[in-house]
């Protein structure tokens, strides 16, 4: 039997080991970045919230007009069955959606090019390290502003990280672990990979526009509402957001994951705060109750 521990994934009806799963260099999906994915953890032998990830990925290949083969259920299988394959009980699974390019003698525009599903999981990554986590990140404002929602909209989980990329680099010249974009107004969008929350004065907020509808984003505001933190979801300046109590950010490879530092500045004792603590426990306690989950089938290999 073909061992798929280090990865297994789907691409063109077949099944195969990661490594195998290639696609050709002239698909726009890799030129042009025409891609839409969605991420969905497994832990434990179970997905979180499976079927919100379906649903963002559905919505995102309809706003992108990318139509493929296979349905939500067929997908759903799919992702059951790479995770089986691999034999994982924590994995990232990722699920995307590309264009290739047209066939010949079609015209060279994306209406012609066909769409397809690309599936696949890996042992479970994290954003942040679990001893970044732990001690809280350090992050920072870099120069670089995110791409405007007229231009793209970031609702759609896509690959133009050409601004994400270059604050990365901004904050490892800073000595910073991530960067947190601002939009060309001045507020708060997003980190490379996670939502941001502030707290102020007891009050937790978020980004209304510029961010993507993070799924582990909709979760923390239900822990909010669960612990009776008040909770604002609109602008958030910048030089707010620099002085805030505490921060974290939140994505599905990391959960909710405390913030220390902002452009140098030491928030409360250069630790996670009380706020963000009781968050991210509070998520992991109910993750391991089975709190929005969904059993992996083992049995579909």
């Amino acid at each position: 039997m073909t061992d798929m521990s280090q990865g297994a994934a789907y691409l063109n009806g077949a099944f195969l080991p990661l490594a195998e799963a290639k696609i050709p260099v002239t698909h726009w999906g890799y030129r042009r970045s025409d891609v839409t994915y969605d991420v969905v953890g497994v832990r434990g032998g179970a997905f979180f919230r499976l079927e919100d990830h379906l649903a963002r990925f559905r919505a995102s290949m309809t706003r992108l007009r990318m139509v493929p083969p296979e349905s939500d259920d067929d997908i759903r299988a799919i992702l059951h069955r790479v995770v089986a394959l691999s034999g994982l009980r924590d994995a990232y699974v990722a699920m995307d959606c590309l264009r290739a390019s047209p066939p010949p003698g079609a015209p060279r525009h994306p209406a012609y090019a066909p769409s397809y599903i690309m599936c696949y999981a890996v042992p479970w990554v994290w954003v942040a390290s679990p001893e970044m986590i732990d001690r809280g990140m350090h992050l920072m404002i870099p120069r670089v502003r995110r791409i405007p929602p007229e231009s793209f909209d970031p609702r759609v989980k896509n690959f133009h990280w050409g601004d994400l990329t270059e604050g990365q680099f901004e904050a490892l010249d800073a000595g910073a672990d991530f960067a947190v974009l601002l939009d060309g107004a001045g507020n708060v969008t997003e980190g490379p990979g996670f939502n941001v929350f502030s707290v102020t004065g007891g009050v937790v907020a978020t980004p209304a526009t510029g961010a993507l509808d993070g799924i582990t984003r909709a979760s923390v505001m239900e822990l909010c509402e669960e612990l009776g933190l008040p909770l604002e979801v609109r602008d958030i300046p910048a030089d707010e957001f620099r002085a805030a109590d505490e921060i974290f950010g939140c994505t599905t490879a990391g959960g909710i994951m405390p913030a220390a530092r902002i452009d140098g500045r030491r928030m409360g004792n250069d630790a996670p705060g009380p706020v963000s603590t009781a968050l991210k426990d509070l998520f992991w306690a109910k993750r391991a109750q089975g709190w929005h989950a969904t059993p992996v089938d083992y049995a579909a290999d």
